[in-house]
């Protein structure tokens, strides 16, 4: 079939093939343009948001939109224009050749998302890590978020560099953030190894496997360094988590003979004593209280169990409910301070109003058999508890008359209205004018009144005003 030189020119225009040439095709401007083809096509895969997450800067490392950036833009535009001519008429390719590399500008922020180049100083990259609180560590996975900034630090000898670095810095967030990715990608062994030459950044992680709770590797690094006193606290310390009180009981026991030092061994053979009693009181005062056979229990129900309870609120409910039996004395030779025992026993006695057992609390007897009041506390807090305890005013004047100081002895009997007690002591100063003073605190009529003015009006007295 014969074509026209019209015919062919139409085919070869309207057909999607491309007519072959004899022509050398621009390789580099094909590819550029292939380039520019592949790179338009990656808009589609990139969420727009993630430009947000980028800060934009310069190539010194300012952020553009900065006023230091403004200024120093203002300033080099400002520049001679034969610079500018001269940089016009370089080769574009020659210009990127001659200029040097410019160091990492990634943001704060991208440091965060695994963006840091490993030609960034660690000392820039550790600024981020030192403005994240210590709550942005997650406990449960053990590693902070951003745990990717650390990938390239793979062998030893970086990752302990990279641990000296976070010291030096003297910044507890990074140190942590350091030491949470040294005990992920290390060994016990040799984590415990490199520790203990460096006993700043051992004692942050001493520290944070107490805050999270790690208690099974803080063992095994109080075993590593030979710390036997620590590590056996530590393991006195489990019992908080125990609830059951058998077991507890069963686990203290197990605690007495670590190597404590002898204070503290007293102390876990005193704890171990106190919970095995607690027990058996709890059983037996809750059989007590549901039999409800006895007086003090039905009057004044438990309000909460003993059990786990402290020594001192332990010897409380002991003078409350057994006061005359064999739980107080028991209680009591627990290296209880005498001051401490007549404390708690007379707010316990005095709640329940039981005066003649708080009469008794402070009677001692000598050799010869005279009895003398002695308190270890001082009668002007005797009498304070005893007034909060709602005490008859004959009970609250015979302690007021034992307080030796007699300002102090005033100052009570006037606050508490022991009327008596400030009429006789303001004779025996021979105080008419304070003793004139106070008969108008009195009721009018009363007794205290008369017996004021017989006073005033006795010659046998010599007052002093």
């Amino acid at each position: 079939m014969n074509r026209t030189k019209g015919d062919e020119e139409e085919y070869w225009n309207s057909s999607k093939f491309k007519a072959f040439t004899f022509d050398d095709e621009d390789d580099e401007l094909s590819q550029l343009k292939e380039s520019k083809r592949a790179v338009n096509s990656l808009r589609d895969f990139v969420d727009d948001d993630d430009e947000d997450d980028l800060e934009r800067v310069s190539w010194t490392g300012e952020p553009v939109g900065s006023i230091s950036w403004s200024i120093k833009e203002t300033a080099g535009n400002s520049g001679s224009s034969h610079e500018r001519e001269q940089l016009k008429n370089r080769n574009s390719f020659s210009t990127y050749t001659q200029l040097p590399k410019p160091p990492s500008t990634y943001s704060l922020s991208s440091f965060f998302r695994g963006r840091w180049c490993p030609s960034q100083s660690l000392a820039c990259s550790f600024a981020a890590l030192s403005d994240t609180p210590a709550k942005s560590y997650a406990p449960e996975l053990g590693r902070p978020k951003g745990d990717s900034i650390f990938i390239w630090f793979r062998s030893l000898q970086d990752k302990i560099q990279l641990l000296e670095e976070a010291v030096s810095m003297h910044d507890g967030n990074v140190i942590t953030a350091v030491l949470i990715f040294l005990k992920r990608t290390l060994s016990k062994e040799i984590l415990f190894r490199e520790l203990e030459v460096r006993q700043v950044a051992l004692r942050h992680l001493i520290h944070f496997l107490k805050e999270i709770g790690d208690q099974k590797l803080l063992l095994d690094l109080f075993r590593f360094l030979d710390r036997t006193e620590e590590l056996a606290l530590s393991h006195y310390r489990e019992h908080l988590t125990i609830q059951d009180p058998e077991k507890r009981k069963e686990f203290l026991k197990t605690c007495i003979g670590l190597p404590f030092s002898a204070e503290d061994s007293a102390h876990i053979q005193d704890h171990y004593t106190l919970l095995e009693r607690q027990i058996i009181i709890e059983a037996n005062d809750r059989h007590l209280e549901l039999a409800g056979q006895t007086e003090v229990f039905r009057k004044h129900p438990r309000k909460a169990s003993i059990l786990n309870m402290p020594l001192v609120t332990t010897l409380f409910y002991s003078c409350f409910y057994h006061y005359t039996e064999a739980e107080v004395r028991a209680t009591r030779r627990r290296k209880i301070p005498d001051k401490q025992y007549v404390l708690t026993a007379l707010a316990a006695r005095a709640k329940l109003r039981a005066w003649h057992d708080v009469d008794a609390l402070f009677t001692t007897k000598n050799w010869l058999g005279y009895t003398k009041k002695r308190a270890p506390i001082g009668f002007h807090r005797v009498v304070e508890i005893l007034h909060k305890n709602s005490a008859p005013v004959q009970i609250l004047q015979e302690y007021v008359n034992l307080v030796e100081d007699v300002d102090t002895k005033l100052n009570l009997a006037t606050k508490f209205k022991c009327h008596d007690v400030v009429i006789d002591t303001c004779r025996d100063l021979k105080d008419r004018q304070q003793l004139l003073a106070y008969r108008s605190k009195v009721d009018k009529g009363s007794a205290e009144e008369e017996k004021i003015d017989a006073l005033l009006n006795s010659s046998q007295i010599r007052w002093k005003n």
